[in-house]
């Protein structure tokens, strides 16, 4: 965004107007007992400009005017004389060229420069050659140039803080703060340096984030510095609270706890199944045994025992045919098979 510039009409006034004012004057000056005065037109005139210096409440009997620079009425400081009775006017040591004395007394000074800033004294002399004398005064400022605004840092985190410095090589300025296009509003948090040239933010907040400029001005023009981004990132979590360690303790401690209770039953459940199995081998069925004893079928046996059937009744040798057969009962012989 380029900068803005603004210069103050009331600093820039056409000769041309001020020429006309000074006619009308000239031949309207009414009788007064008022107490003289020197009105500047502008009183704040850019360099360049035109400057007025308009006499009010002249008196009746005038016969000549004298103006010099400076609260002074010097020979060496005299800009311009006129005289009434034969409209002569005679310039002085001071004159530059660019001034005008009319016939009311007011002086016109074309293209001031800043060497033209400060005291003008007016001298009116009347039929006794009695003299008063008045003062009158303006300045001349040139166009502020734009100003520039630098950062200590352009990326800060929450919490932080950041100091922004407005710098301008013009002197006799104001200078305002701009936030985001528009004026900053100060807060608490804020704090400006003497000369408003020093912007410190502390601590920084995350609504501070945005567009900063500073404005320089004087009477007769303003200028607005580039664009500044100030980053604000929200701060990091840097610890626990006291409660939140407390609960972490306890947490722990009681899952030490349940995992060492685990641990321990266990342990014991399986001491328990080998102190089973041990009694279990002990008393194991012979291999004879047809039966299945009540612990035959019981879970926590490591080796299970089954039980296989041969038929012999085929091998039988054969018996003589009876008038009354006998009914043959096969005998089954069980072999231990052990299963691994």
């Amino acid at each position: 965004m380029e900068p803005r510039t603004t210069t103050s009409h009331r600093g820039f006034v056409p000769w041309q107007e001020l020429l006309l004012t000074a006619s009308l004057l000239a031949f309207w000056s009414p009788p007064t007992t008022a107490q003289l005065t020197i009105e500047s037109v502008p009183f704040d005139a850019v360099e360049g400009a035109d400057v007025l210096l308009l006499a009010h409440n002249l008196p009746e009997n005038t016969v000549g005017y004298s103006w010099f620079k400076g609260n002074t009425t010097a020979p060496n400081s005299m800009i311009i004389r006129y005289v009434t009775t034969n409209n002569v006017t005679v310039p002085g040591k001071a004159y530059s060229g660019r001034e005008t004395i009319y016939r009311n007394g007011s002086l016109l000074i074309q293209n001031v420069t800043l060497q033209d800033s400060g005291f003008y004294t007016l001298r009116i002399t009347d039929e006794t050659l009695d003299n008063k004398d008045t003062y009158g005064q303006f300045h001349v400022h040139q166009p502020v140039s734009p100003p520039s605004i630098q950062a200590s840092n352009t990326t800060v985190t929450e919490d932080d803080s950041v100091v922004l410095t407005c710098l301008s090589n013009d002197t006799g300025i104001s200078i305002q703060w701009i936030f985001n296009n528009q004026d900053l509003q100060l807060s608490e948090r804020m704090k400006l340096s003497e000369e408003d040239s020093i912007l410190t933010i502390d601590p920084v907040k995350s609504q501070d984030a945005g567009q900063y400029q500073c404005e320089v001005s004087n009477p007769v023009s303003s200028n607005r510095s580039d664009a500044l981004w100030l980053d604000v990132f929200q701060k990091e979590s840097s610890g626990l609270s006291v409660g939140a360690i407390v609960g972490i303790v306890i947490a722990a401690v009681a899952v030490v706890a349940l995992i060492a209770g685990l641990a321990y039953f266990l342990f014991f459940r399986k001491t328990g199944r080998a102190s089973d199995q041990h009694d279990l081998t002990e008393h194991k069925p012979s291999v004879s045994n047809h039966s299945l004893g009540p612990s035959d079928n019981s879970p926590d046996k490591v080796d299970e025992i089954a039980y296989s059937s041969l038929s012999f009744d085929n091998l039988q040798p054969k018996q003589p045919i009876s008038d009354s057969p006998v009914p043959t009962v096969p005998e089954t012989v069980y072999s231990e098979v052990k299963k691994k």
